[in-house]
Parts: structure tokens; C-alpha cells; sequence
């Protein structure tokens, strides 16, 4: 197995992102729209946090036994600043896949953007690590 694979061999380049003048609205739809789970935060190139998926469920638990209007009154009370993790971790795109394997086992997180010289470029999440390490077994 090669040890120092850099991170940016199994990252998502150019993943999706939003601002925060982004509604939740807008970004429920795009998780829904493309699939994904994450969204870094970002002010033209420069990370300031990240939303998940499970970040927009926990705040509309409630819609899951009422209706979908609940959920859309709760995205309109609140705005991604509020939602976000800030204090996210990230990793240089010139690290190893062992680096970004050992933070996300480190941590209650599922992806990490990928940075160079602290501008966003890509997102690796502990899925294109499962997919990566299954390859070395072909």
C-alpha cells in the first residue's frame, strides 16, 4: 500500500458550497438535489465552516412527526451562520490519506475540507477513504 498518497488523489475537487447569504432552504435542496452530505461555508475561496446533513436534521427533528410546513418555518427563522460548525477541521491538499484518515478517526465528524494555502480546493470524506483502501485489495 503506498503510504504517502496525497489527500488530493481521492478528493472531491470543486465540491458544492454556499455562502451566508445562502437560505437553508438552499441548501436542503442541494443535499437533496446532488446526493451529498456535507457543504463547506465559504466567502468567495476562504473556508468558514461547514453544514451536514445531519446538522439540518437535527434542527426540523420535529418535522419528522409533524408536516412539511414545520420545516420550512424553521429554515426561515434561522441562517446558516447559526447551523454551522466554524471550528472545522481541514486538511492541506499535499497531506497523506493517512493524515485525513486519522483526523476523521479522531473525531465525530465525516469529512474534511481540503485546503491549499487556506483556500478551499476539495473535500474528502471517510467514505473516499473506505473506497481508496477497498482499491488496494483489487
Amino acid at each position: 500500500m503506498k503510504q504517502r498518497t496525497p489527500v488530493s488523489t481521492i478528493m472531491t475537487e470543486s465540491p458544492f458550497t454556499v455562502n451566508l447569504n445562502n437560505s437553508l432552504k438552499d441548501v436542503s435542496k442541494i443535499f437533496s438535489e446532488n446526493h451529498i452530505h456535507h457543504l463547506p461555508v465559504v466567502s468567495g475561496d476562504k473556508l468558514l465552516g461547514i453544514i451536514t446533513k445531519n446538522d439540518m436534521e437535527r434542527i426540523t427533528y420535529v418535522s419528522s412527526v409533524a408536516d412539511g410546513m414545520v420545516k420550512t418555518a424553521v429554515y426561515d427563522m434561522l441562517d446558516i451562520g447559526q447551523v454551522m460548525t466554524e471550528q472545522v477541521e481541514s486538511i492541506e491538499e499535499s497531506d497523506t490519506i493517512k493524515d485525513a484518515a486519522e483526523l476523521l478517526s479522531q473525531g465525530t465528524f465525516h469529512a474534511l475540507p481540503v485546503t491549499k494555502k487556506g483556500k478551499l480546493t476539495g473535500i474528502v470524506t471517510s467514505t473516499d477513504i473506505i473506497k481508496y483502501l477497498l482499491n488496494q485489495y483489487n
